[in-house]
């Protein structure tokens, strides 16, 4: 008994420190649809707070209180007030102020110019984007998204296989993928950082595995950003690097991964062309390591069960650890 009480305070204790993350937090906004939330959710928690102080009051005085309060509630008009007009005005109230400040219908633009689109696919079990550039060029990453600070950005949200679900709470409300239809959601970064968003719809085995990273960063660092991410993948730097580029073109890893300016084209799985300068592997299961990605293509399948990945357990030590440098090296 001793030790399901330990193991249960133990368990409490992670579950609270966990909680006081603000990296994926609706109560820690860092975009402007997130604050409108943020306010709404303050908003009704305080007067429904207050509401079920009243309730608790007049409960108290139903059972303590004397004959006479007693005879007061249980006439008809207290009913027909606290019953029947004080929820239909409240309830009114709050929905027309939910739409009020969540703006419901509106669209967000900066100076009347076209923002920038970026599409996003869920699949299992992970996440394509897929920047189009001003020149027309399509740029395919995964599993995270840049965003410049105070500039509108339309997020096309599809999905290739189930329904999942696009949420990102530090940034915005979350939007339904749906199978054949593409959702759009409109976000604006408000500061620069880091955060962390989740599949919010059960999609299957590795469901809890299906997380991305948000990357908001001033204007300028954006632009960069997208022009390197652009080009092509960079060549190795010696023996090592160029063996590891040979065994992942020489085993048949082209076949799903596309790595730019190689004969690796394939799209059923990420795109590896800049995989080293990810902040996380595997839709942010792993840390974004050499070690990492060796062990992720051994054990991938114990580590994120059901992927679509197989397991490679042919390569020798030597030939895992070129491989692993060679993936973590494209940066």
């Amino acid at each position: 008994m001793n030790l399901l009480l330990r193991t249960s305070m133990i368990g409490a204790t992670g579950i609270l420190l966990g909680a006081c993350s603000t990296s994926q937090s609706a109560l820690a906004p860092t975009g402007e649809q997130a604050e409108r939330i943020n306010t709404l959710f303050w908003v009704m928690t305080i007067g429904g707070g207050l509401i079920l102080l009243l309730v608790c009051i007049l409960a108290g005085i139903a059972i303590f209180g004397g004959s006479d309060w007693r005879r007061r509630l249980a006439g008809e008009n207290l009913i027909k007030w606290l019953g029947i007009a004080f929820p239909v005005v409240v309830l009114s109230v709050l929905l027309t102020y939910g739409f009020l400040v969540l703006r419901a219908g509106a669209t967000s633009t900066q100076d009347g110019a076209e923002n920038l689109r970026i599409s996003v696919s869920g699949e299992l079990w992970w996440w394509r984007v897929t920047y189009t550039d001003a020149d027309g060029n399509r740029i395919e990453t995964a599993n995270e998204i840049h965003l410049p600070v105070g500039q509108p950005v339309t997020l096309e949200l599809t999905t290739a296989d189930v329904i999942h679900s696009f949420w990102a709470p530090n940034l915005a409300g979350k939007l339904d993928m749906i199978p054949g239809r593409t959702n759009e959601l409109t976000v604006t970064a408000k500061v620069p950082g880091v955060t962390r968003g989740q599949c919010a719809e059960y999609c299957g085995g590795a469901h809890a595995f299906m997380s991305f990273h948000v990357v908001a960063q001033s204007p300028e660092d954006f632009t960069t950003w997208l022009a390197e991410e652009a080009s092509p993948s960079s060549e190795p730097a010696d023996a090592a690097l160029t063996r590891g580029k040979d065994l992942f073109l020489g085993t048949g890893c082209g076949g799903c991964h596309a790595v730019r300016g190689t004969a690796a084209t394939g799209s059923i799985g990420p795109d590896l062309t800049h995989v080293g300068s990810r902040r996380s592997l595997a839709a942010a299961t792993l840390p974004n390591t050499a070690e990492a990605i060796a062990d992720f293509i051994v054990n991938n399948q114990h580590i994120k069960p059901e992927n679509k990945m197989p397991t490679y357990a042919m390569f020798s030590e030597t030939q895992l650890r070129d491989l692993s440098a060679y993936l973590e090296s494209l940066r």
